[in-house]
């Protein structure tokens, strides 16, 4: 005991600035990268390989096995070249966030924010009675990310958006309404489009049971880009929005209107309006 202590007594007197700058910027690294990488996949494959590491390490310290050490030592640079192929959508994803962060959002004149509020309220007038009626419906609004390739894997539109055109896609059985209908302010590009589906945990963990592929494809697209995703429910006619890879569940027309608005609204306005009235939007769902 006595030696421990002289030894920890030993390394915090070597400490300095420069030290603790280095300790507190090794530490933000691997916060960022577990933030990163949390409700995915890649998550329990990070678990495992710090595992194999940790047991590899233990057996090539605490046992003189000089043919399986040296195969430890050769295999690890092929290890780290694997990392960036393993980890690659976690490291596009990351990029890509990175990316948006710094992007100017340019205010919009008032002809376009009219024709914005013209398009939310006709999004949450169909939401609303695709609700009652508890018919499906995906609907993506696409913003500052373009989304012509998943434009490209439905059936081109390019008609004016109305409550009534978006109940149509939807009904049924109807030839339309399976898939996501992409929208670019008060136009309706494409339906039946195809998304990418979310790899998280996050739908895994819920407690209910009713969210199946429209919800997971409307998180996948919230992953891939910018875009807001409004889901309803074909089991229950639960209304839900995803952005950025998190997902608000039950909400009414109100709070769908309050929430699509906000996004929409200048930064400095957007950010202290939903850390004031939407804080639920910058934690994980439970």
């Amino acid at each position: 005991m006595t030696e421990l202590l002289n030894d920890l007594f030993f390394i915090f007197q070597r400490l300095n600035w420069l030290s603790l700058i280095d300790i507190v910027l090794v530490t933000l690294v691997f916060f960022s990268l577990l933030y990163l990488l949390r409700d995915t996949q890649a998550m329990v494959l990070l678990r495992g390989a710090i595992s194999l590491m940790v047991l590899l390490a233990l057996l090539t310290a605490l046992v003189d096995l000089p043919a399986f050490s040296w195969l430890v030592r050769t295999s690890l640079p092929a290890l780290l070249l694997a990392i960036p192929v393993i980890f690659a959508p976690e490291i596009r994803r990351a990029l890509e966030r990175i990316g948006r962060a710094g992007t100017f959002i340019p205010g919009n004149s008032q002809k376009e924010d009219q024709e914005i509020q013209n398009a939310i309220q006709a999004v949450v007038s169909a939401a609303a009675r695709l609700s009652s009626r508890q018919h499906g419906a995906l609907i993506i609004l696409q913003r500052l990310d373009n989304l012509e390739e998943y434009v490209r894997t439905g059936v081109l539109m390019d008609a004016r958006l109305t409550p009534e055109l978006l109940l149509q896609v939807f009904y049924p059985n109807t030839p339309l309404h399976d898939g996501a209908v992409i929208l670019e302010g008060m136009r309706v590009l494409a339906a039946a489009c195809v998304m990418p589906l979310s790899a998280s945990g996050i739908l895994v963990r819920s407690p209910e049971r009713q969210m199946g592929l429209r919800h997971r494809a409307a998180l996948g697209i919230s992953e891939a880009s910018d875009a807001i995703a409004v889901v309803v429910s074909e089991e229950t006619g639960s209304i839900s929005i995803a952005h950025a890879g998190r997902m608000i569940r039950r909400l009414d027309s109100e709070r769908l209107e309050n929430i699509l608005s906000a996004f929409y609204r200048p930064e400095r306005q957007r950010t202290g309006f939903f850390q004031r009235h939407f804080p639920y939007l910058f934690k994980q769902e439970e």
